[in-house]
This record gives C-alpha cells, sequence and structure tokens, in this order.
C-alpha cells in the first residue's frame, strides 16, 4: 500500500547552529510530534555549516530529510529547495532558533487553513523568551508612511492608532486570531496547492524581506495571511551561526535588514514614486547602516 503523503512538512533552515538546532528538534517531538494526529515529515536544510549540527540533526531526528547544500545560499534559495520538493498539503518554514511549547500545537494551525480556503499563509504567535511578541511575526506592509510613522517612532507613541501603528499592526487584539499584511519567515505555514499560482520564495533576497514580499504575493493572488495567537512559539532571535560573536551577527543582519528594505522598495514601490523619492530612501537607510 503506496504511503499517504504527509499533512504538514515542517522545513527547518539551519546555519551553524548546533545548539539551538538541538533545542528546537528536542521540543518539536517533546511538544508535538509525540502528540500530532496528522502525517508530518521533518526536513532539514543545511547551508554548509562548518560545525557539528548535521551530526546533532540525525541524533536528534533520525527520520529527518536532509538537504545538504554545498554553499551558504541564504534564506530564499535555501527553503525553495526544500519548497519544490515537497508533496505535502502544507508547508512550514522554521529557524533552526525556534523552540515548542506545550501550546506549539500545529495541528491547530493545519486545522484552520483546512476550514478556511482563503487563507494562504497562517502564522503562530512569535514570542522572545521574555515573553513578549517578536513583532516581526505580526507585520503591516512597509508602505513609505507605515515606514515612516515606525522610524520616526510615531507607532511607538501611539500604538493604538491604526493611521501610525501600520508597520506592526499594534492597534490589532494579539488576543484574537485575525488578518494580518506579512509575518516572519521564522515561522511560516503555507498551502502547498497555491505555489505555482504564486511561486515560490524570490531569490533575490538573500536575507530578511523575503516573508514580506511572499506575503504580498498571496495577497494580491486573492489570499490573506492570518495570525493565530492559540499557537505559540518562542524564538530565539539572531542565533544562527552561533560561532561567529553576537555583536559580528548583530552587525551583518543590521546590514542585510536595511539593504533588503531598498530591494524591497525597488521591487514593489519604486515605479510609483519619482526617482527623488529612491534617494532620499537610499541615503535614510546609508544613515541608518552607519554608512554615512
Amino acid at each position: 500500500m503506496k504511503p499517504s503523503k504527509p499533512d504538514l512538512e515542517l522545513i527547518f533552515l539551519n546555519f551553524n547552529s548546533d545548539f539551538w538546532i538541538e533545542k528546537a528538534l528536542v521540543s518539536l517531538q517533546n511538544h508535538y510530534l509525540k502528540k500530532t494526529r496528522l502525517q508530518v515529515s521533518v526536513t532539514v536544510v543545511d547551508n554548509a555549516s562548518s560545525d557539528n549540527s548535521l551530526a546533532t540533526v540525525r541524533a536528534c531526528c533520525p527520520k529527518a530529510k536532509i538537504i545538504q547544500l554545498d554553499k551558504n545560499k541564504g534564506f530564499a534559495e535555501a527553503n525553495n529547495q526544500a519548497l519544490k520538493q515537497t508533496e505535502a498539503r502544507y508547508t512550514m518554514l522554521l529557524n533552526s532558533d525556534v523552540e515548542l511549547t506545550p501550546k506549539s500545537n500545529f495541528d491547530e494551525l493545519v486545522s484552520y487553513m483546512d476550514s478556511h480556503s482563503k487563507v494562504g499563509i497562517i502564522t503562530p504567535a512569535l514570542t522572545f523568551f521574555s515573553g513578549k511578541l517578536d513583532p516581526a511575526s505580526h507585520r503591516g506592509e512597509p508602505t513609505l508612511w507605515a515606514s515612516f510613522a515606525y522610524f520616526a517612532r510615531l507607532e511607538q507613541l501611539f500604538p493604538n492608532s491604526v493611521k501610525f501603528g501600520q508597520y506592526h499592526l499594534t492597534h490589532k487584539n494579539l488576543d484574537e486570531i485575525h488578518e494580518i499584511d506579512a509575518c516572519s519567515g521564522a515561522a511560516l505555514l503555507s498551502r502547498t496547492s497555491l505555489y505555482k499560482k504564486v511561486g515560490l520564495l524570490d531569490e533575490q533576497f538573500f536575507m530578511y524581506a523575503e516573508d514580506l514580499d511572499w506575503c504580498k504575493r498571496f495577497r494580491e493572488a486573492g489570499y490573506k495571511v492570518f495570525f493565530h495567537p492559540g499557537v505559540t512559539l518562542i524564538h530565539h532571535k539572531y542565533k544562527s551561526g552561533i560561532k561567529q560573536t553576537s555583536q559580528s551577527i548583530a552587525q551583518k543582519t543590521q546590514v542585510h535588514f536595511y539593504n533588503t528594505m531598498l530591494q524591497y522598495y525597488d521591487k514593489h514601490y519604486a515605479k510609483r514614486y519619482p526617482t527623488v523619492v529612491r534617494w532620499l530612501l537610499k541615503y535614510f537607510l546609508a544613515l541608518k547602516k552607519g554608512g554615512l
């Protein structure tokens, strides 16, 4: 008898994350795989790690499929290697620095998607170890106005304002399931049947913005992105590549963050505005990076 296709494929992206991928996979086993009623498969995509993390993966999750890349291809291209091969009804992208808890029941996310056909992407609530929400998991579309209100700290001053809180949708009730514009690729569950229509992750983005871009394309194709606070994950952020110093990681991720903001603007907004707007944006982002 032919084995049934998985309901859900969990795709972990790993890069020199020995300690954290072990924590992620052990917590996955304890808090989800032992309890799920679904057919679930696990895939680990490795971005040419030089540490012991793949041996750790084999020890912690011997049934996991491993896709070993010959160089660090970044977030989008690496995850696409698994997305191209999946046969599951749903896939969930997961960073190696997430940790599951007793409230990390992904079956609830699948159930919600099964009963809401127009939802193309759903995210659990990603929280830091402190319990505070990771704002990247609850995003608005980064329009020029939303970005201005965020960087001008208007969102921080008026978090309940629909006008000023668009960047992280701070005016919405975080205790209820609701629609958002975008979520973080650190924990993103999507409907596999839509990949041919929407496309996979845009590989021009090496790190950051690929999740914003994917969510935008799902929305433009007529599907919704939802936030589900009934399912939670801990996000130990910026832990990939732990062999480097934390200061080095912070500097590199900051540069990638601001670089991809300009890439995102060029792809989705540059044609709508005069060239001078891009010049001003580029100058502002250079200041933020410390380049000027």
